[in-house]
Order: structure tokens, then sequence, then C-alpha cells
């Protein structure tokens, strides 16, 4: 019987190039694709580029940075955008993440629909952003709206997404967790299903029922699943600006700093709208430092808990 000699697994000499071959189609589309703007976003950011065919692009070093944070009524509307990105993100954070774990533990349970159930949490995640953007405009309507009716009920009244920015901020909230509880919830069952049923018949047997059961099994068990919601609800809610677009445009008191990206950069900003997307490089600059520092906390939180719990 012939023995394979240990080597390398594609041979020597031109087969050796194989897997390199293989690589570059996906690499060079990474570059391209991810890479490439990123660079250029990083240039721009030192230019008073507009985006607009014919207009020369000129080098202004950091004057982008300073107007947005320390220069005139702008920087203050540019640093209110940055606290409320802050404000949204811990309370999507927060309620998504608790909210996904409940609905997780119920639907868990061996209780009748609960697949129907499943299903129906899950399914705004299917939607894409538009059309849930476009359902809830539907259904926040301040005259004739579902929800309007059925504050009526109750003697409420609300303009929703037309009222106040505050109120309207609110709204935004409540649709982008509605539009991605689902996700949350589907990544805590995953989790749950991994976890051996034999573990849960001790801790019975050891007297262990309710909050003591999944204080003292689940939780620590559930590490993976919990480190994988966090940080995706924390990068992906300060990084959330499509339903603030879709829901309310640019409205003076609501922007979230992904938004007034978006809005500097393409004309959106309801004044002269003019294209500047040398500044909203800069603000897109700043997001991106925002997202690495709180994703690196983040980061840093999980990996001290799955030490604690997985070690």
């Amino acid at each position: 019987m012939q023995v394979m000699k240990k080597g390398y697994l594609f041979g020597k000499g031109w087969r050796g190039n194989w897997p390199i071959l293989l690589l570059l189609p996906g690499l060079l589309f990474y570059l391209i694709i991810a890479v490439g703007p990123s660079l250029a976003t990083a240039v721009y950011a030192f230019t008073d580029a507009t985006g607009l065919r014919g207009l020369p692009v000129n080098w202004v070093g950091f004057d982008n940075f300073r107007e947005f944070l320390v220069q005139g009524a702008a920087s203050r509307d540019n640093l209110a955008a940055l606290q409320r990105t802050l404000v949204f993100a811990f309370f999507v954070t927060t309620i998504q993440f608790s909210l996904g774990l409940l609905l997780a533990v119920v639907l868990n349970q061996k209780i009748r629909g609960r697949f129907f159930f499943r299903t129906l949490f899950f399914m705004p995640v299917f939607l894409g952003v538009v059309i849930q953007g476009l359902m809830w405009k539907l259904m926040l309507l301040p005259r004739g709206g579902p929800v309007s009716e059925v504050f009526n009920v109750f003697g409420v009244q609300s303009e929703f997404l037309g009222g106040p920015p505050t109120e309207a901020f609110v709204w935004v909230l409540v649709v982008q967790i509605w539009a991605n509880v689902g996700i949350t919830m589907v990544i805590f069952l995953a989790g749950m299903q991994t976890i051996p049923t034999d573990l849960y018949e001790a801790a019975r047997i050891d007297g262990a029922r309710g909050w003591k059961l999944f204080r003292n099994v689940t939780w620590p068990l559930l590490t993976p699943a919990i480190n994988t919601n966090f940080l995706l609800n924390v990068v992906g809610s300060l990084q959330a600006w499509q339903l603030f677009l879709v829901l309310i445009g640019y409205k003076p008191g609501t922007q979230v700093l992904g938004y007034l990206v978006f809005a500097e950069g393409f004309g959106q900003t309801g004044g002269s709208g003019s294209f500047r997307q040398g500044f909203a490089a800069a603000a897109s600059i700043v997001l991106f430092i925002l997202v690495l520092i709180f994703g690196m906390v983040a980061n840093y939180i999980v990996a001290r808990r799955e030490k604690k719990y997985m070690a």
C-alpha cells in the first residue's frame, strides 16, 4: 500500500500557486468594493469635493473636521446628532437585546403555536428597510391610521412622525427595534438549542426552578449567542440611518450621524441642496471612529464574559 507523504497539499512547482489563483477573484472583488471606497473616503475627507462632474477638487486639510466639530452653530447641530446617535444606540441595544432574549425564552418552551410565533416575529427581517418604513408610515398616519385609531380609544392624540422631533425620534426607534428584534430572537433560540437537556434535568434534581434555572444554566451556556447579539446590536444601531430617511426625511432635531453623512453628501439637508461629499466623508470618518471605539469596548466586554464562562 502506497503511503502518502506529508507535505504541501497542492504539490510543488506551478501547482503550488493554485491557492493564490483561487483567492484572487474574491480578493480583487473585496479590494474594489470595500477597501477602495474606504481609502477614497479617507482622502475625500480632506478635500472640498462635491461629487459633481467638472468642478475642481481642492485640498482643505482638516477644515472639514474643524467645521464638523468646533465651528459655529452647524457644529452644535452635528454634535447633537452624534449625541442622538449614542442615545439611539443605547436604547436600541438595551431594548432589542432584552426583548429578543425574552421572546427566545418564551418560544423555546413547548407551547402551542411556537413555530407560528417564531415566524411572525422574524418576518420583518425579510421585508427590507424601504418596505418596513413605508408600512409604518401608513400605520402611523396621524388621522385615520391604525395606531392613531387605537390611541383614540384611550383618548390619546399624537402627530407621530410629524410631531415634535423627540416624538418622531422615538417612533423611529420603535420601528428599528420591531424590524430587527426577530434576528436577535433567532440567534438566542439557536444558542438555546445547543444547551444539553441533561444539564436542565440535573439542575432540576438539585432543586433549581424558574429564575435559578435560567441564571445558573441557560445564561452562562448562552454566552456565544449573548456575545454575538451584543456586538451586532451595538454596531448595527450606531450605523443605522435608513429608517430615518424613509420615515421622516431630514427633520431638524432628529438626525443621527449616519443620516447626516448621507444628507450632506447628496444634498438632502433642506437648505441650499449643495453636494458636500468632502464634508460628508469627514463626518463618516467621525462615525467610523465612534463605531470603532464602541466596537472595541463591546468586544472587550464579551471577551471577558467568554473567558469567565467558557474557559
